[in-house]
């Protein structure tokens, strides 16, 4: 089983445990930086508003990035919960 962020650096021809800022993601997907933003601090508050989801070892900013890499997979829920967000750049 691969995780979004694997799934995402497969999609973009990236090695497959290649971290990313929120700046090289929205660059990389054509998603504006700002929405991009909006997730991860959507995941940050979800990682402190529900700690009994959260695994054990995780931080609050893996959390947030998991989120990020969820987001902008289309095939994913959280696609769907965060796409209001998911704004393309104007070209």
């Amino acid at each position: 089983m691969s995780t979004y962020k694997q799934r995402f650096n497969k999609r973009y021809g990236f090695p497959k445990d290649e971290p990313h800022n929120l700046k090289e993601i929205a660059k990389i997907t054509g998603y504006e930086y700002k929405g991009i933003k909006t997730i991860f601090e959507r995941g940050e508050g979800a990682f402190e508003n529900n700690p009994a989801s959260v695994r054990p070892n995780m931080q609050k900013q893996q959390w947030a990035y998991a989120r990020v890499y969820a987001a902008v997979d289309p095939s994913s829920k959280a696609h769907k919960v965060d796409k209001m967000f998911l704004i393309k750049k104007k070209k």
